[in-house]
């Protein structure tokens, strides 16, 4: 029997989380975090290490962010199992009880925002079908997604490809596409390796996308904005001005529209749906993935500051430079840590710990600097301990693979790629390989 299939016991796999803490990190006072060293202080690095060229290339365009490893500041990780009382999480009960829901709470109130409760009513329409998409190897369902609220409405459009050789029910991947529709068409007229359907497809998997355009515009014209989600329910679940839902928290919303639609499908398994986002789609798919336990698989992809990074580390993107460019992504709490990340009462190592017990998969790419590919990495090892509190391993700060190396620990894994800020057919292939372990998927 494979190791996937046999986790360790789950006073093991404690240990064995707590010692993610090892080599990178001291063992924190009482109330506190892992306490990491300057970047002097620290053992030498392991496994990737940044290519010279393309630091040589970075110092000689003169950037103003740190981009070099030797430059991070100390830093101290808010503590993941120190409830809020101060009492220690010791059990998976405890964290699913307690510490699970304050931390989301101080995500929604800091970070985030807080997004409005499921709507009264939502239903769908199958606007278009068709049987004999990719030349007869899949049905094509366009589908109108409508909630209702308070005597509020909003309705945006999602699509879904199944393959017809499909025998009962298929896991899916739902992507969240944050680009223009030709990057992720479903029609297929136009092809693109940022979302290659065919090759999902042939692997076992039915393939749905939406456009983040369609729930809430990416702009920071507030007129424009208002033709969204946001238009509709302004504040969300909070109080404008200070936890108001922002624009990543409609998005999660608009995921998880999508997954109310496919739990109706009959051609999808909802029992083993993969949320994928890349770079701002990132961040979104682990804020949906923290709030809707229905999604079984949360994936990663390059999504840097505010996503997988650690933003104590104040490596490429820093929560300032987000929030200057961004300022409609995030809510208005967030902006007070400006300059003063070490004050946050979160880091997102946290984030990652709430996709525990289910799969979660972090990739990160070579040149990728801005989206601080270690410190993506080190967020997902220091979320360990709480995926050990369920009996499962996770990485140690030290176990970072090398170049094209991923790397599996019972349900979470990472890889980082050559090249630049992007989804590529690679990437693809190692969430799909993931996938397959992770729910014994068979390939056709």
């Amino acid at each position: 029997m494979s190791q996937w299939k046999t986790p360790i016991s789950r006073r093991s796999a404690l240990r064995l989380g707590l010692a993610a803490w090892g080599a990178a990190a001291t063992r924190p006072a009482a109330g506190d975090g892992p306490q990491v060293p300057a970047a002097a202080a620290r053992s030498p690095l392991a496994g990737w290490r940044a290519d010279p060229k393309l630091l040589e290339d970075l110092e000689r365009r003169k950037v103003a962010w740190l981009f070099r490893e030797s430059d991070v500041p100390a830093y101290q990780l808010p503590d993941l199992l120190r409830n809020a009382d101060g009492t220690r999480v010791t059990t998976a009960p405890e964290w699913t009880r307690k510490r699970r829901a304050e931390t989301l709470e101080s995500f929604s109130k800091w970070v985030y925002g807080r997004s409005p409760a499921k709507p009264s009513e939502v239903w769908f329409e199958t606007v278009a079908t068709d049987r004999q998409a990719m030349e007869g190897r899949a049905t094509l369902k366009r589908v109108k997604i409508t909630s209702a609220d308070a005597g509020k409405s909003f309705s945006f459009e999602a699509s879904l490809l199944v393959p017809n050789a499909a025998k009962g029910r298929v896991p899916a991947f739902l992507l969240i596409n944050n680009r223009a529709e030709s990057s992720a068409d479903p029609s297929r007229r136009q092809k693109n390796g940022f979302w290659p359907a065919e090759e999902i497809l042939a692997r076992g998997y039915a393939a749905a996308v939406f456009r983040t355009v369609d729930v809430d515009p990416d702009t920071k014209d507030a007129d424009a904005r208002a033709k969204g989600v946001r238009g509709v329910w302004p504040a969300g679940g909070g109080t404008e001005g200070s936890d108001a839902w922002a624009t990543i928290g409609a998005w999660a919303w608009g995921a998880s529209r999508v997954m109310d639609y496919l739990a109706t499908d009959p051609a999808v398994d909802s029992s083993r749906v993969a949320l994928v986002g890349h770079s701002r789609g990132g961040k979104t798919a682990l804020w949906a993935g923290a709030q809707d336990e229905r999604f079984a698989l949360v994936v990663s992809n390059d999504s840097g500051c505010a996503g997988a990074a650690l933003s104590r580390r104040r490596f490429g993107e820093t929560v300032e430079a987000i929030n200057r460019g961004f300022p409609y992504w995030f809510c208005e709490n967030f902006k007070k840590f400006n300059g003063r990340e070490d004050d946050l009462p979160v880091d997102q190592h946290q984030l990652l710990a709430l996709a525990a017990p289910r799969g979660l998969y972090v990739a990160s790419a070579d040149a990728d600097f801005w989206a601080d590919q270690r410190g993506e990495f080190l967020s997902l090892a220091h979320a360990s301990p709480v995926y050990a509190l369920f009996g499962h391993r996770g990485f140690q700060p030290g176990e970072m693979p090398p170049l094209d190396t991923p790397a599996i620990r019972d349900r979470v894994g990472y890889h980082i790629r050559r090249g630049v800020h992007n989804l590529t057919p690679y990437d693809w292939e190692r969430f799909m390989d993931f996938a397959d372990r992770l729910w014994d998927v068979r390939r056709p």
